[in-house]
């Protein structure tokens, strides 16, 4: 039997320099806890897995909210693993994340890796609504296959508007059913560990950093928005976090 979940919570300024959860709602296999934060200004939220998933035919999804002035950062306990389902007709998993950044508003959200277990089938939509002059680091990874196995069915679609218009619109596709030449030299070129980190930033619209790449399989990229996209492929999980620790760093983006 396939599972339908949402999780929600929202963050708000206590007037006092310090962030609150006045909502923070689990939901079958997600399950939020707040946890300890390095800034006293932030308020930090762990998603734990309850329970495998997503499997195929589960419907998933987090709502998250940083209202005007709150300061919020989401990770994740563990990496989410996509895995084979039950369903005979092979129904795709859904796992749908939505985030809402308001004015003066910074959200950090940072999840483990997504893997994608062979034999899994499932669809990631990530959408973004900013207001002008929030702020927003976020990092996707996906590992494409657990350790001496091929990668399951995999797409990915990242939609991201501030102030009402489009930033950003990208879809990716991996695995079986995917475009040719996924695998190819243009695209991923034998690499297992794809990612990316999106920084959006006011500050960046007098001054963006220019275009350059990082190293032989990672390139930063200036976006009219203002915003900076972080592209990287690596042999696995442990390179490519590396590489986007690195970015992140340079980037000084939205430091605790």
């Amino acid at each position: 039997m396939s599972v339908r979940a949402t999780a929600r919570l929202r963050a708000e300024p206590d007037g006092r320099g310090s962030t609150v959860l006045p909502v923070l709602e689990s939901d079958g296999p997600l399950a939020l806890r707040r946890t300890r934060s390095p800034h006293p200004a932030y308020a930090r939220v762990t998603v734990v897995g309850a329970m495998s998933a997503p499997l195929g035919g589960d419907r998933l999804a987090v709502r998250a909210e940083a209202a005007d002035g709150a300061r919020l950062t989401v990770d994740s306990a563990a990496a989410t693993v996509a895995l084979p389902g039950p369903l005979a007709d092979g129904e795709p998993a859904t796992y749908t994340v939505e985030l809402h950044v308001g004015e003066g508003a910074v959200l950090r959200w940072l999840p483990e890796q997504l893997v994608s277990a062979h034999g899994s089938d499932l669809h990631q939509a990530t959408r973004v609504e900013l207001a002008a002059t929030g702020r927003l680091l976020l990092r996707e990874e996906q590992v494409l296959g657990r350790h001496g196995e091929p990668t399951g069915a995999l797409t990915t679609r990242l939609t991201v508007h501030r102030a009402g218009r489009p930033l950003l619109d990208q879809q990716l596709a991996y695995g079986p059913g995917a475009p040719g030449g996924w695998d190819g030299p243009a695209v991923l070129g034998g690499h297992r560990a794809v990612g990316q980190l999106l920084l959006v930033d006011p500050a960046f619209g007098e001054a963006p950093p220019p275009a350059r790449l990082l190293g032989p399989t990672a390139a930063l990229t200036p976006l009219a928005g203002p915003a900076v996209l972080v592209t990287a492929v690596a042999a696995d999980a442990r390179l490519l976090r590396s590489i986007l620790d690195d970015a992140m760093h340079e980037l000084k983006a939205c430091p605790e």
